[in-house]
């Protein structure tokens, strides 16, 4: 989720800081980066979508990375020359964010679960006050972004990132496909009884250590592009969808948003506009994955990564 990414990335350039025993955010100097962009292979998928007469690209992103995804392979270097505009989630320059985050409800906390959440803190090694004032889910989701940073994982190299960071570096136009409001609607849901649930569930996966593992594994289906992989990941290894209160989370935050992606993709396109759409991977998913409801809206769709053997 963007609202993950975000903060997360927000507050590891404000530079947080690490005891000894605490991963660090890998920093790689002018010439590492310029021998990682001159190796650059494709990772994750993308489709090339028709209609109307012309192209547009579909690219499944992820949500952590590691120095080397920063730069693009073949194939998107490709797909990002035969487009014009990037369409991502949400635009990290979104004046409304920081505000918006301000602005959910309060949930207030029995002492055992500040205390949970407190001590997930620490173990994450932010600073006590890191996240203070912000939504007991956004302050969760942003640990669980942190989670893989012992595998080298880090949300300070999301591909949302990159993708934003070359718009801006070619001057290309950036449009979100959401608001931060669509966002943190699908972040917090709107019964109370549900967050808790959803922040204990939380909790306890972090202090299990149970996602570590599944960011590690996500990140490796990634890497391949084998959305069945990642898929299997995010249903089983994680235990994601174990109750109810978990299967409507995971509706919310991804079935539950894709009709409206799909139609505001279809909307940009049929605009004329030759568009770089990149989502979270796991949008192209399930039933109502994007693949599917872009064909239902009319296109033809031809997956380009991973390549077929």
């Amino acid at each position: 989720m963007w609202v993950r990414i975000l903060l997360t990335g927000l507050l590891l350039w404000a530079g947080v800081a690490h005891a000894q025993d605490c991963p660090s955010v890998p920093q790689p100097s002018a010439a590492e980066l310029r021998k990682l962009e001159a190796e650059a292979v494709d990772r994750g998928p993308l489709w090339r979508i028709r209609r109307d007469g012309h192209d547009s690209y579909l690219y499944g992103s992820i949500h952590v990375g590691r120095p080397g995804w920063l730069f693009p392979g073949p194939a998107l270097r490709e797909a990002w020359s035969k487009t014009e505009l990037l369409a991502v989630e949400l635009d990290a320059n979104d004046p409304q964010f920081p505000l918006a985050l301000r602005a959910l409800p309060a949930m207030p906390l029995d002492l055992r679960s500040e205390r949970r959440l407190q001590a997930q803190i620490r173990a994450a090694c932010m600073p006590e006050q890191a996240l203070a004032g912000l939504h007991p889910l956004v302050q969760l989701l942003t640990l669980v972004g942190l989670s893989g940073r012992a595998d080298g994982l880090d949300p300070a190299y999301a591909q949302e990132f990159a993708l934003l960071n070359w718009a801006r570096r070619d001057g290309r136009a950036i449009h979100a496909l959401e608001s931060v409001a669509e966002q943190l609607a699908a972040v917090v849901p709107a019964d109370p009884a549900a967050a808790r649930r959803e922040l204990s569930l939380g909790l306890e996966q972090l202090e299990k250590q149970r996602l570590r593992p599944v960011l590690r594994r996500t990140a490796e289906a990634w890497e391949r592009g084998d959305m069945a992989a990642l898929l299997e990941v995010s249903m089983t290894t994680c235990h994601c969808a174990d109750d109810e209160i978990e299967r409507a989370q995971l509706a919310r935050i991804n079935d539950g948003r894709n009709e409206a992606l799909a139609s505001r993709i279809t909307a940009l396109h049929g605009s004329g506009k030759r568009v770089l759409v990149a989502v979270g991977a796991l949008h192209m998913s399930g039933d109502k994955a994007l693949t599917r409801l872009l064909r239902a809206q009319g296109f033809e769709v031809e997956q380009v990564l991973p390549k077929p053997r």
